[in-house]
């Protein structure tokens, strides 16, 4: 599929697999994106994709060049859903050079064994001239693996920018955000970033404006849309949650063994309603898929989380999301407690333990209860939630 001028879409989509990472689910799918540029001087492919779509993925190059061969292999970012092919790509093109900086080329060799020494080693800013179209490499390490960089084409104005902008979700045959409705893919771009970025918050920014001087007409990301026309929202997409930019609404997350958490949870959810709060998602984490979880804590400013204590510890479902927000920049939110016992009072202490990590702004008092939740305790829980549902 022809984007612009000599640049080709030649990537595949995956419809099997049920766990991104062997993490995250993908109830939508996802698409392994790759770009081949046929140019008078050279032909340069970026990225390949993952190993198990290789026969499709050749036959998609092949319907761009035929039997010619490939002179460059531009690896922007290494994880196996994109270097995947790599071998088997230089079986078929035996003579392409492969084009990255120096911890690309540590990875090439530790994963595959399969670096020369004529292949490309660039460093930041360095450039590519393959005829028509002049490629500029910029180093932006952490977007979320310490090799990873994306490619500049100067001439079509074009930015392939690895994971970088990119989503969840298969593409349905069409693959330019100007041809499809999108609406699909922003949840599950907020999703993505939440569950593989989200820790890394500040090479974000550092790399956006790396980026800023660059005039962008089209990005090209390694997962989802070709974004166009909406390549803005794409960035400052990227920018708001990079920076923990949020929006009023308050999430209640929780877990229960026995109904009594969940009744307070439910009368925080009250509480705020009755104060006016008009963004209220509830998720019990027994059932709630993480990757959610997290992208509704990304989008919105306050947070609720509570649970029983559990064999002298916390609840695991609700220590699982405190250690996974423990490595996410998420210090601007603010936050309220509540945790229940039948004789040893552990789940309060270790949520605001937690939180010395998070450092969230901690609302209210925390609502604790021994054994049966009382109605004093729901009354509790519902000012807790009337508190959070109040903002300067």
């Amino acid at each position: 599929m022809k984007l612009k001028g000599h640049i080709h879409y030649v990537g595949v989509n995956d419809r099997v697999k049920h766990r991104f990472e062997g993490l995250w689910i993908l109830p939508q799918g996802v698409s392994y994106n790759s770009y081949l540029i046929d140019d008078e001087q050279g032909v340069a492919l970026i990225d390949t994709v993952d190993a198990a779509f290789f026969g499709e993925y050749l036959d998609k190059i092949k319907e761009v060049i035929g039997e010619r061969p490939i002179d460059y292999l531009i690896i922007n970012h290494m994880e196996p859903d994109h270097s995947g092919s790599l071998q088997m790509i230089r079986q078929v093109y035996p003579h392409i050079r492969l084009v990255g900086n120096k911890k690309t080329m540590e990875m090439v060799q530790g994963y595959y064994g399969a670096a020369r020494k004529d292949d490309m080693l660039v460093a930041d800013g360095d450039t590519l001239d393959l005829g028509h179209h002049k490629l500029h490499f910029y180093l932006t390490p952490m977007l979320h693996w310490p090799e990873t960089m994306v490619t500049y084409c100067e001439t079509e104005q074009v930015l392939f920018s690895g994971d970088a902008f990119g989503c969840f979700g298969a593409l349905n045959g069409n693959v330019v955000d100007t041809q499809m409705n999108t609406a699909a893919y922003w949840p599950e771009m907020e999703r993505y970033y939440a569950a593989i970025l989200g820790k890394f918050g500040a090479p974000v920014q550092t790399a956006l404006k790396k980026l800023a001087p660059l005039t962008i007409s089209m990005i090209c990301s390694t997962h989802g849309p070709v974004w166009v026309n909406e390549a803005p929202r794409a960035i400052d997409t990227y920018r708001r949650f990079s920076q923990g930019d949020t929006e009023p609404g308050l999430v209640v997350c929780y877990g229960s063994m026995y109904g009594h958490t969940q009744r307070v949870a439910e009368a925080i959810a009250r509480g705020a309603a009755e104060a006016g709060e008009r963004t209220i998602i509830v998720h019990n984490l027994s059932v709630s898929q993480p990757s959610f979880v997290l992208a509704d804590i990304f989008r919105y400013d306050t947070l609720a989380i509570g649970g029983p204590t559990y064999n002298g510890g916390l609840f695991p479902v609700v220590e699982d999301l405190l250690r996974r927000l423990c490595g996410r920049s998420v210090s601007r939110h603010r936050l309220g407690c509540f945790g229940g016992f039948t004789w040893s009072s552990q789940a309060v202490k270790q949520i605001l333990g937690y939180n010395e990590k998070m450092k969230m702004e901690l609302v209210g008092e925390p609502v604790e209860w021994k054994q049966g939740v009382s109605a004093d305790t729901l009354q509790c829980a519902r000012s807790l939630g009337k508190l959070l549902a109040t903002r300067a």
